[in-house]
């Protein structure tokens, strides 16, 4: 597999990489195997500095690393901007709670004394995307390095721009030599990684594919995995809806990033006595967004990642069509040299066809109308997926259902589903295992303890 740069509003191959050798996969093992045996004795003090410098610098240099971003996956400049300002804020985040978190916490036993305490691994391997290319990394290795573990990356191969500043943002931010580094490698080489004995755990957002892969060879070898896969969200809007704000969340909860989001909104289920207004107005903003160059600050909707990617995303979307379901809006791809999808709207959608079964990943927002909440959270839950769900309601009793009924690992009520560094975040089903960020997210990755002294 190769490593490269590839612009995807052009489709020039910028720059290559030459993937590590075994041999110096090997030196990298062993360093942050070496690395561990002092890092884990550093303060929390001391971490918290570092981490905070980490934060600095990606503020201070946010829009360099923005076009790094843009350069090698698409997204929109200012998108990719608040990308890297919110990496920043997940790094202060476990900087200033990483120690109240991991405090050793009392517990009544038959003991004089006995309390539970968490203490590091070691090396965690985390196979990175390239979606949010930024963001992902961060909120692994944020609370990782907090909590005393050293971080392998084995990012997307084709961001290894960002994959490369990354880890040059963790050395000049202070961290010991080898507490975390970014390898060049290709998928071929996860294997080689996991099941070292120097690696201790892994984590993973990808595909299904890519995730039962590591999980399998991870549980081979007796390690913990934390994966988030795919999302088929649902955006629920019943009667009581307020219509004007659930558009334009429907809106940016769908384009985000190019549409290529885990948890953005795909399937946007309505009650059939507002569907026809929420339908027409959903489909005039989509025309209207602007579709273009994602270093201009005013483009809303850039390229798709890969070749790959849009005409996987095409060919779901015609044999939708093909079997019967309306274009309300876009539905071709655009006729240019990069890998341009206009927003696109479909609606009848007989069952049977890819909408009902798997993720639309890149700007295509799929309707169904539906009679009643019952239908409504029954179709919401017929999906292998369980990422996250927004449900738009007044009602505080169908409010109570969605929350309780909806098999999500997160669900919003009027509002789009979102990653904070306060909430936990993950999925149940084939979404995934486990939890990234809060206080749930530092405690995968230590060893629970239990200490009983009398």
């Amino acid at each position: 597999m190769s490593i490269a740069t590839i612009n995807p509003a052009t489709g020039e191959t910028v720059k290559t990489f030459t993937p590590l050798t075994n041999a110096e996969i090997d030196a990298a093992l062993s360093l942050a195997d070496g690395a561990f045996k002092d890092y884990r004795q550093v303060s929390f003090e001391q971490r918290s500095k570092w981490m905070k410098n980490a934060a600095n610098l990606l503020e201070e240099n946010a829009e360099t690393y923005a076009k790094i971003m843009t350069l090698e996956m698409g997204k929109p400049v200012t998108s990719a901007i608040a990308e890297v300002k919110k990496s920043a804020s997940v790094c202060r985040f476990y900087a200033e709670n990483a120690a109240q978190f991991l405090a050793d916490v009392p517990a009544e036993s038959d003991a004089s004394n006995s309390f539970i305490a968490y203490e590091p691994l070691g090396a965690i391997l985390a196979v990175m995307p390239w979606n949010f290319p930024f963001w992902q990394v961060f909120r692994f290795a944020a609370p990782a390095l907090m909590a005393g573990n050293v971080g392998l990356l084995k990012h997307a191969s084709n961001v290894p721009q960002c994959a490369l500043a990354i880890g040059e943002i963790f050395q000049k931010a202070g961290f010991p030599e080898g507490v975390f580094q970014t390898l060049l490698v290709g998928s071929d080489k996860v294997a080689q990684i996991i099941t070292d004995d120097r690696v201790k755990a892994g984590t993973l957002t990808g595909s299904e594919p890519a995730g039962a892969s590591l999980a399998s060879l991870a549980g081979q070898n007796i390690k913990k995995t934390v994966l988030e896969l795919g999302g088929s969200d649902p955006f629920i809007v019943l009667e009581t809806a307020d219509l004007n704000a659930a558009v334009d969340a429907a809106v940016t909860a769908r384009m985000l990033n190019n549409g290529q989001s885990c948890i953005a909104a795909k399937r946007f289920i309505l009650i059939s006595t507002i569907a026809d207004e929420f339908e027409s107005r959903m489909a005039e903003k989509f025309a209207a967004l602007k579709i273009g160059d994602p270093m201009l600050p005013d483009t809303e909707v850039g390229p798709l990642a890969t070749p790959g990617i849009l005409k996987e995303l095409h060919q779901q979307v015609q044999s939708c069509v093909q079997a019967g379901a309306k274009v309300l809006t876009g539905g071709q791809p655009l006729e240019s040299l990069g890998n341009f999808y206009p927003p696109t709207i479909l609606t009848q959608i007989p069952e049977g066809t890819p909408a009902y079964s798997e993720e639309f990943f890149g700007p295509v927002a799929l309707i169904f109308r539906v009679n009643s909440l019952e239908e409504a959270i029954t179709l919401a839950n017929s999906t292998i997926f369980g990422l996250g769900a927004s449900a738009w309601t007044t009602n505080r009793a169908e409010q109570e259902r969605c929350i309780r009924e909806l098999e999500a690992g997160a669900v919003f009520i009027n509002g789009l589903v979102k990653s904070d560094p306060r909430l936990p975040f993950g999925g149940i089903k084939r979404s995934g295992y486990g939890r990234e960020l809060s206080s749930q997210g530092i405690h995968e990755f230590v060893n629970i303890k239990t200490v009983w002294i009398k």
